[in-house]
């Protein structure tokens, strides 16, 4: 399977490199880079060299398309270019892995838009999945945290360290709440929705899902933090799993009541993922309806503390 990368570079907290090295791990082809300039992109032909990737540099997203001809495109760019590559993409018959999230500043009608590049995506029998990687991880908490009690009451608990500042870390971070409750509990509501912002760089998030059949009382801590590596924990019912990284090797681990399990990326596994859902002609895990779920959450929550 040939693909382009659009966003290859480790600008910020892009992670599009990752994304290459797991692809070209497991047998696809990265063909083709696409930056924003003739610099940016010879930078992130190079740095896919480090890990014996030998892709062709680009700054037209047609002229890419129509040259090197892939059978799918990972959207890695910054989230306010997302819905026009995935236009594009879906026009251009590609199979998509896309960055999450699915909601864009600026669009009002983003529900109507996501719809629409799901319509086409599925006319043209293509693969469409978000990476949202964390649902990956879950049996691993299981296997360190104990099966996860579906109680007609329960708790969730999770907090993360993202990039961005003030507002603009919902969209970064909160994704990742969403998509495990959704993995958990099915699809759900949100209710009793309310906020905390004890400062710029945190924001205290607190809902209650309402799923099938069950009801879990949520908190989400946001904290700001540049540097590595970022603190980051979640669990259900007072079973609470730290992430702990290996700086030198990146192996990431998950700790709990004094254990320590080795666990794989769950951005491999996300990009395994995807590639054998192409194969098999089958749903991503992170596919329509988790898609549509997480945004139209995503953009209820962003929208109330704007409002808030």
């Amino acid at each position: 399977m040939n693909i382009a990368i659009i966003g290859a570079g480790r600008n910020r907290n892009g992670i599009g490199q990752y994304i290459a090295k797991f692809l070209n791990h497991h047998g696809a082809r990265v063909t083709a880079v696409l930056g924003t300039s003739e610099e940016t992109s010879k930078d992130a032909a190079r740095t896919l060299g480090k890990y014996g990737i030998g892709s062709n540099p680009y700054t037209n997203f047609k002229r890419m398309i129509e040259q090197e001809r892939p059978d799918a495109v990972v959207i890695a760019s910054p989230s306010t270019t997302h819905f026009e590559y995935l236009t594009k993409s879906a026009e251009f018959g590609l199979h998509i892995f896309c960055e999450k999230p699915f909601v864009w500043p600026g669009h009002a009608d983003t529900r109507e838009k996501v719809e629409g590049i799901l319509k086409k995506v599925k006319e043209k029998k293509l693969t469409l999945a978000m990476n949202s990687q964390w649902p990956f991880a879950l049996r691993f908490y299981q296997r360190i945290c104990g099966e996860i009690e579906m109680n007609p009451s329960n708790r969730f608990i999770i907090q993360m360290s993202p990039f961005s500042l003030g507002k603009e870390m919902i969209p970064e971070a909160v994704p990742h709440a969403l998509s495990l409750l959704y993995s958990s509990f099915g699809e759900g509501r949100i209710t009793e929705l309310r906020f905390q912002t004890p400062r710029e760089e945190e924001i205290v998030i607190a809902f209650r899902y309402a799923g099938l059949g069950s009801n879990c009382q949520v908190l989400v801590r946001l904290l700001r933090k540049e540097e590595q590596p970022r603190d980051f924990y979640f669990g259900f019912n007072d079973r609470i799993a730290r992430r702990s990284l290996d700086l030198q090797t990146y192996q990431i681990y998950l700790e709990y009541g004094g254990r320590r399990l080795k666990i794989p990326d769950p951005l491999e596994l996300s990009v395994q993922d995807f590639l054998e859902a192409v194969e098999k002609k089958v749903e991503p895990l992170i596919g329509y309806s988790h898609i549509l779920s997480n945004m139209s959450l995503l953009k209820e929550i962003y929208d109330r503390y704007e409002e808030n």
